[in-house]
C-alpha cells in the first residue's frame, strides 16, 4: 500500500516517494574496460593465493574496488575512481591497508602496475 496517514487531522493520503518527480542520483562506476584491467591483476594474484576476497563500492562521487586478503579483516589495497580528480591529479589510485596513496594517475593500467610489478632481470 502506498498511503501514509497524518496523525494530526486522521487523513489518508497517497504516498508518493520524493524520487518520482526528481532526476536519478548519478553514480560513479567503472566501466568495462576498467573492470577487466582491475579483474586481470585481481585473477593473478589470487591464481598466486595472495588474494581471496574483493568487494565493489558505487557512490555519488567515487567507485572503490577493495581487495581482501581473508574476506573478515580490513581491505588490503583500494582501487578508487574519483571523476572529479580526473583534470588534477588523476582519477585512479590505489591506496594501501594503511590508509596511504600508494599510486595515483590519470591511466589505471599505469595506476595498477602497484599491485602487480612485472619484475625484470638487471645485469
Amino acid at each position: 500500500m502506498s498511503e501514509r496517514f497524518d496523525s494530526r487531522k486522521g487523513d489518508v493520503f497517497p504516498f508518493s516517494p520524493s524520487r518520482s518527480t526528481s532526476r536519478p542520483v548519478p553514480v560513479v562506476s567503472f566501466d568495462r574496460k576498467e573492470l577487466a584491467l582491475i579483474l586481470n591483476v585481481y585473477g593473478r594474484k589470487v591464481a598466486a593465493g595472495e588474494w581471496r576476497d574483493y568487494a565493489l563500492d558505487f557512490g555519488r562521487e567515487r567507485a572503490m574496488f577493495s581487495i581482501y586478503q581473508r574476506t573478515s579483516e580490513r581491505p588490503l589495497f583500494v582501487v578508487e575512481k574519483n571523476p572529479r580528480l580526473a583534470r588534477r591529479q588523476g582519477q585512479y589510485m590505489v591506496v594501501g591497508s594503511d590508509g596511504r596513496v600508494l599510486k595515483r594517475g590519470h591511466e589505471l593500467a599505469s595506476v595498477l602496475r602497484v599491485l602487480d610489478p612485472q619484475l625484470h632481470v638487471v645485469r
